[in-house]
């Protein structure tokens, strides 16, 4: 049972990290560079890999490598958010200095939505037990989904949710700086910033419901899930700044996430029958993450060179 103190400490060192990025490294708006994005995206990911000596410091080693499995199942299908916000991005033509304000609430009304969705997924399964079933067998379709598909040709003018938010809120016609309101005639008004926003927080839910099950399946710690995807979600807004450009390159990704999610389904599928120690799941899941980036960027460099 974690303390209400441990909970309270947590969550303030999150906020304070939230702050720390809002008003000190981003207090003026601008165009991030590969080499910022680089140095960013070293730190949030060394910040949450060295929570690991935390939790096996304070919980042992098995608590270690359920945090650690669930940091890296999280930070995988978190690439498909990095991808989708990149078409998005593009589709909105929203500016390179205005997209980092936009991913701060983004991935700030994320982490409220995944805790909701942690704490109320355990319960679930604690109450009623033969629930992971549906979740196995929903993660093993999803897998078949995701193998099948490719985010990079996601179209906006095809999501409902796009049409929705633009039929129901009236906006500007361009932007207003980094603003997500302005006053005009007397009025409040949205600017299409803030139906980027919306598009983002909804299509996060839409990624929370494939990805808390495959954390589920690792850990029922409350604390390991939240942290684990607290730091994994962070991360993501230098991740997608130094990544973002590179979509095309990552052409195996999907079927990398596609196996994951299989092997996380599988493993719901059978833990009455024989619980997957943890150091395999996280050996399968971290070979297979490398593994598809790496045979990705072999496969592009190759075809450029022979396009050359």
């Amino acid at each position: 049972m974690v303390q209400p103190w441990v909970w309270i400490a947590f969550s303030a060192f999150i906020i304070l990290l939230l702050i720390v990025d809002l008003k000190l490294v981003m207090r003026k708006p601008h165009k991030i560079n590969t080499k910022e994005a680089a140095w960013y995206s070293a730190g949030w990911i060394s910040l949450g890999l060295l929570f690991t000596a935390v939790i096996y410091w304070w919980q042992g080693s098995l608590a270690a490598g359920e945090y650690l499995a669930g940091y890296l199942i999280e930070k995988s299908l978190s690439m498909d958010n990095v991808f989708l916000w990149a078409v998005l991005f593009s589709y909105f033509k929203v500016p390179k200095e205005f997209q980092h304000k936009v991913l701060f609430w983004g991935i700030f009304g994320a982490l409220v939505l995944r805790v909701i969705f942690i704490f109320g997924g355990i319960a679930l399964i604690e109450n009623v037990h033969w629930i992971i079933y549906i979740f196995g067998g929903f993660l093993l379709y999803t897998a078949y989904k995701i193998f099948k598909s490719d985010i990079t040709e996601a179209n906006p003018d095809n999501n409902r949710i796009f049409k929705c938010v633009r039929k129901m809120i009236p906006q500007t016609e361009g932007y207003r700086e980094d603003n997500f309101f302005v006053r005009e005639n007397g009025k409040k008004i949205a600017t299409p910033l803030l139906t980027v926003l919306i598009i983002i927080e909804l299509t996060d839910v839409i990624f929370a419901v494939d990805s808390i099950p495959a954390i589920l399946a690792v850990s029922r710690n409350e604390f390991i899930i939240i942290s684990s995807n607290a730091f994994a979600i962070l991360g993501l807004r230098a991740l997608y700044f130094l990544l973002a450009d590179m979509k095309d390159r990552f052409i195996y990704l999907n079927e990398g996430l596609g196996i994951i999610l299989a092997f996380v389904g599988i493993k719901f599928q059978i833990c009455d029958l024989y619980e997957i120690p943890i150091w395999i799941s996280l050996c399968f899941i971290a070979l297979i993450l490398i593994g598809s980036i790496l045979l990705s960027l072999r496969q592009t460099s190759k075809t450029e060179l022979d396009k050359s």
